[in-house]
């Protein structure tokens, strides 16, 4: 295996492979999350889509490594990591922070790759022209752990492990910085569906905010709403993969 070989298995994990699936679902993490967070999408994703989990520098088995410091510095890493799976149709599912980088991802893939996505999917996070002023990466330890309970997105494990949290705090707080720090730059609309997913109680993005991701596209949009806060995501995997069977599935066969 080459260093190149090796390199793609540690930003890419595939936890159920299908080799004869014929699309591709590539799943992009939220602020601190991790590509084991997609676990259960991999194992529930019907048997035509193969799903990819993007796996960031500076978490679990890549801890020791420095966290990438820009959404923008990240898209291009994820894009070229990809470039070996353009083989096939791609689609993105990202939730939080991972949505807005999957929106820059999709840009790169377009505008240097010709790749137009079977689907793009936008979960927890306002579209890119939706700006807020947010500042949790300059908060001490405390306020950032407040905020990781507030939104209960990180493992209760964790969060009651104070050794633990206080190892995986950087790596946080650098996603934070990244997706708070993140500036808008107006360009061409995507050509690829795009498919919004929010709660109805989420304290980072309304479902207006959500809304604006038809903005960013010439392909169509459908935004889905469910009951919950951020991560809303845990209460409706089986209704969350139906919207994802839905529009990858026909996007396969049309």
């Amino acid at each position: 295996m080459t260093g190149k070989d090796e390199e793609n298995k540690l930003w890419v994990r595939r936890f159920n492979p299908r080799d004869d699936s014929g699309l591709r679902l590539v799943c992009l993490p939220h602020a601190g999350g991790s590509a084991s967070f997609y676990l259960p999408v991999a194992h529930a994703a019907p048997g035509p889509v193969d799903v990819l989990a993007i796996q960031y520098p500076g978490r679990q088995d890549r801890r020791k490594e420095p966290s990438v410091p820009t959404i923008a510095e990240l898209a291009d890493e994820v894009t070229r990591v990809l470039e070996p799976w353009l083989d096939q149709p791609l689609a993105l599912f990202g939730h939080s922070m991972g949505a807005t980088l999957a929106f820059e991802v999709a840009r790169r893939l377009e505008d240097r790759h010709g790749v137009v996505l079977a689907a793009l999917f936008a979960s927890g996070r306002r579209a890119p022209s939706r700006h807020r002023d947010e500042n949790v990466h300059r908060q001490g330890d405390d306020g950032v752990i407040a905020e990781l309970k507030r939104l209960s997105g990180t493992d209760s494990q964790v969060l009651g492990d104070e050794d633990l949290l206080r190892m995986v705090l950087p790596a946080i707080r650098a996603d934070y910085r990244a997706v708070e720090t993140y500036v808008y730059e107006p360009g061409g609309k995507l050509r690829c569906p795009v498919i919004g997913l929010v709660g109805d109680d989420d304290p980072k993005v309304t479902v207006d905010e959500a809304r604006s991701w038809g903005d960013h596209t010439e392909g169509t949009f459908d935004l889905h709403v469910f009951t919950g806060g951020h991560f809303y995501l845990t209460d409706h995997q089986d209704e969350i993969m139906k919207v994802i069977s839905d529009n990858l599935l026909p996007a396969r066969t049309g």
